[in-house]
């Protein structure tokens, strides 16, 4: 069997742990930014864990992750 090709744009937006969890940014923090809350946007900093049902999907498109 051939070498699996990976999935580039997903690998400039998720990072995978060691433990093989996904890792994603969350959304809402590009623009507009003076109208939310200061804990809003501190809370919006942290990374996300991507959901089981989209794990499985991700882990695919990344095969050597």
């Amino acid at each position: 069997m051939g070498k699996l090709k990976t999935k580039k744009a997903l690998t400039k937006r998720v990072k995978v742990t060691k433990k093989g969890k996904v890792l994603r940014s969350k959304a809402g923090r590009r623009h507009l930014l003076s109208g939310k809350t200061t804990k809003r946007k501190r809370t919006l900093r942290r990374k996300g864990i991507v959901s089981s049902a989209q794990h499985k999907l991700m882990k695919r498109s990344l095969p050597y992750a």
